[in-house]
């Protein structure tokens, strides 16, 4: 019964949602689009509830997510400003937040994560090659081809140059891909980012902003390898206690990405509005080009089909929040940050569209060359 009350009010909200828009498009048309701005914010705020109505929809709620946040951060930017005379975007609060996501995404990880490691050297190896190289250096090319004004085009190389995340994980899965390699390389490139990331933005980006490399790596260190590193040992010492807790840390990661979407797109509204459809065009390039370049890199070193598909997806998922939190951290997450605001929504949509193409066609008859990885790995 409550099953059954539950889906009419998801679908309500679908229809709800649909009307949202097609009443704004025709304010729009009318020429009324500020007195009623609230119906994209309302439509998709509408359209996250309503997804659940459908079933081969639902896993496009988190994108979503994001996209209400950045509506609404676009029409009312003055609300993300302050709440209760805390400033949102207080370098201080910025970095407790990316700690909380990353202790989140930690909690989804064990120490034989990195066991991976010793047991597939070669796809390792390449995976973190690909991921270190391809995605700074396009990101430079494209800062470079456009044009973009320095601090955005800062901004473009520091989400190259960041590691993938969890999500990264759970499009492998959902794709059927090698989720055991998947798992090892987002725990190796947590670890690799204090040094590597800094370096990359010291070379690429030196020309746009200041750069000051031990302040970053000690940022990273602070903000993404100690709170991995709690995790990590919370969950050797939990041991099945607090599974309330437990349960509810990927909800928490997940509402710190959006609290960053939301914060950066507000912060950088102005700018948004003058390069915004440029922007969009650099994501669709950087993101493309990593899977694209990821997939044939490994195919380029022999690398079974499943294994390729994996490098794709971790090379073209960059961790948002991280380049969020530095572009906080630096003082410049209107400018500097704008491009992770800009980059994290396409990555998700481009991600869940890619991973279910893949599942509808599966590789078959080829041995993978990692062990194959449990469910339970993806949190």
């Amino acid at each position: 019964m409550l099953k059954k009350v539950l889906n009419t009010i998801y679908r309500t909200c679908l229809y709800l949602s649909g009307a949202c828009f097609i009443c704004f498009i025709g304010c729009w048309i009318a020429g009324y689009v500020a007195e009623f701005r609230f119906l994209p914010v309302w439509g998709t705020i509408l359209l996250v509830i309503g997804l659940s109505s459908v079933p081969s929809l639902k896993g496009y709620r988190f994108t979503v997510c994001i996209l209400a946040a950045v509506t609404t951060a676009m029409i009312y930017p003055n609300y993300f400003s302050e709440i209760g005379g805390v400033n949102l975007k207080s370098p201080q609060l910025i970095l407790f937040v990316v700690q909380l996501v990353m202790f989140g995404m930690g909690t989804q990880m064990s120490i034989n994560d990195f066991i991976g490691v010793v047991k597939m050297p070669k796809a390792v190896i390449i995976g973190i090659a690909c991921q270190y190289t391809i995605m700074p250096l396009v990101g430079y090319a494209i800062a470079k081809t456009i044009g973009f004004p320095p601090e955005i085009a800062a901004g473009i190389i520091l989400i190259g140059s960041c590691s993938s995340g969890l999500a990264s994980n759970v499009m492998v899965y959902l794709a059927g891909a090698n989720l055991a390699l998947s798992v090892t390389l987002v725990a190796l490139a947590q670890l690799l980012a204090p040094v590597v990331t800094p370096l990359w933005m010291k070379i690429l980006a030196g020309e746009f902003v200041q750069i000051v490399f031990f302040q970053m790596m000690m940022d990273i260190i602070y903000m993404v390898i100690l709170p991995i590193f709690a995790a990590l040992l919370y969950n050797k010492l939990r041991k099945d206690r607090l599974k309330l807790l437990h349960s509810f840390m990927p909800v928490f990661s997940m509402s710190g990405i959006i609290y960053f979407t939301a914060i950066t797109t507000a912060a950088g509204r102005d700018n948004l509005l003058q390069v915004g459809t440029m922007l969009v065009l650099a994501a669709i390039i950087h993101n493309s080009a990593g899977y694209f370049l990821g997939y044939w890199g490994g195919r380029l070193f022999g690398l079974d089909k499943k294994s390729c598909r994996t490098i794709a997806i971790e090379v073209g998922l960059q961790n948002g929040g991280m380049a969020s939190g530095l572009a906080g951290r630096m003082g410049k997450l209107a400018t500097v940050g704008l491009a992770a605001a800009i980059f994290s929504p396409w990555m998700n949509i481009s991600g869940s569209v890619l991973a279910n193409f893949w599942r509808k066609r599966p590789v078959v008859n080829q041995k993978t060359a990692t062990p194959s990885a449990e469910v339970g790995q993806t949190g």
